[in-house]
């Protein structure tokens, strides 16, 4: 049986796998021993370990959670947002709790528009692609190549504007959906972050205008 005896995977090299990801010590461990002491493949590995959980667990019911909260200092800035999972026992544990503050902190920093792409409306889709679309023309660019140009940005569009594709505020090389990820093959059931409310002082409907951002919406610290 490998143990962390292995010249490639010292206990040092685990802990700090163990630090970057949030992942438990046999995870690590076994992750590390697959990517023969290559950290960031064992990043890689853990990644894809937690997204193919998340996939088995996606039709698992959560009707569990808790309603996580974020003030920012000075109290201009309020984030309220609710994370679901599948029992109780989940809800109350650290782990969990740590995620709801996480993502709240995330959304009070970014100010995402929508949750998931699937929620983009088609007004909003058209009004970007067609902007998007101009300014690629006055590229000079052929018609094929403009296309491109265009996916390219609406693919930008969904990363800066939806809460699961943006990348985590802690830790940009995660988005906020390979977060939920690793928290559900950490805590062995499926999790979803259901809705959430952004409120600014001085702004209407819990959304922030961007034209209206200021350095009170500058990225929260933990």
């Amino acid at each position: 049986m490998a143990t962390t005896s292995n010249p490639n995977v010292s206990a040092q090299l685990v802990k700090e796998l163990r630090d970057r990801t949030g992942a438990g010590f046999t995870a690590c461990r076994e992750a590390l021993l697959e990517s023969k002491g290559d950290i960031e493949q064992a990043i890689n590995i853990l990644r894809k370990k937690g997204q193919a959980a998340a996939a088995k667990k996606a039709q698992r019911t959560t009707s569990e959670g808790l309603v996580s909260y974020y003030i920012h200092a000075g109290g201009k800035i309020g984030v309220l947002v609710e994370v679901n999972c599948e029992s109780d026992f989940v809800a109350r544990t650290a782990e969990f709790q740590r995620l709801g503050h996480d993502v709240a902190m995330h959304i009070a920093a970014l100010d995402p528009r929508f949750l998931r792409r699937e929620e983009v409306t088609q007004e909003t889709l058209d009004r970007e692609r067609d902007i998007y679309k101009e300014q690629a023309k006055a590229t000079g660019k052929p018609e094929n190549v403009i296309e491109k140009i265009v996916n390219g940005k609406m693919e930008k569009f969904y990363e800066e504007n939806c809460l699961y594709e943006q990348h985590f505020i802690k830790d940009e090389g995660v988005t906020v959906k390979e977060l939920v990820d690793q928290a559900i093959a950490k805590l062995g059931e499926n999790i979803a972050i259901r809705r959430f409310s952004r409120f600014k002082v001085g702004e209407m409907d819990g959304a922030a205008s961007p034209a209206e951002t200021t350095d009170e919406a500058a990225a929260p610290s933990a």
